[in-house]
């Protein structure tokens, strides 16, 4: 009975973790959305790409106060864009979604990017859905900010110093035969795909991150890294 007891009180306490946790999650999201919110002015045309939930709620925040346009990347290949595209039209936001290769022939109308990140890395670094580094080298070549916007938890001590550094992910490849035979194709044994979900941008392309703990400069992460996690 004892142990069976042990057992109870420590699946409640994993229980009780698991929903501090998550509203640990909600009210840094709500803290990183208060941040940016006002880096957010009537009249801008904003483009984002890869489905950020922290995004859509700062957008969705934003525009019960302001009016602006969104642009949305396609996001290939899950092709996201179109399902963040119809929740902000949900919200009266004008969206546009484009092909992930016309962020160069757009770029001249935007005012700004702002994106989401699966992790930043200890040197300020976003790792990102595929398409956000190029995305990044276009928006700096085209003299716009790219702005991140991220929860402190996702902060990480990685320290990726090229494309290849970061950990490969399960979906990378993709098996020849899932795609449909081309009777033009005599060596598609010799024919493989790529098809990473993650790149990583470089701290030098990224501007500014709204976070829960204020707006940070990408070399500030690894200050509040060391303070987050000091051993």
């Amino acid at each position: 009975m004892i142990f069976l007891q042990d057992v109870n009180d420590w699946k409640n306490e994993i229980i009780e973790r698991g929903k501090t946790f998550v509203e640990n999650v909600k009210s840094s999201r709500q803290k990183a959305v208060q941040v940016g919110e006002r880096f957010i002015t009537d009249g801008a045309t904003i483009l984002t790409h890869g489905y950020s939930r922290t995004v859509k709620t700062l957008l969705l925040k934003a525009a019960q106060k302001k009016k602006f346009k969104v642009i949305v990347t396609e996001g290939r290949p899950e092709c996201l864009g179109y399902r963040y595209a119809e929740e902000l039209s949900l919200h009266e936001i004008p969206v546009t979604i484009i092909l992930d290769s016309a962020v160069g022939r757009i770029m001249e109308r935007v005012d700004f990017v702002i994106v989401g990140a699966e992790n930043v890395t200890e040197n300020g670094g976003v790792i990102n859905k595929l398409g956000t580094y190029p995305l990044a080298l276009t928006a700096v070549a085209a003299h716009k900010p790219v702005y991140g916007i991220v929860e402190s938890f996702k902060f990480a001590r990685l320290y990726p110093l090229r494309q290849d550094d970061l950990p490969p992910s399960q979906d990378e490849t993709v098996n020849f035969s899932s795609v449909p035979p081309n009777k033009n194709t005599a060596t598609k044994d010799l024919v493989k795909f790529f098809n990473p979900l993650f790149d990583f941008t470089p701290p030098s392309y990224i501007q500014l991150l709204f976070t829960d703990l204020g707006v940070l400069t990408p070399s500030a992460v690894s200050d509040e890294l060391i303070k987050l996690c000091p051993n």
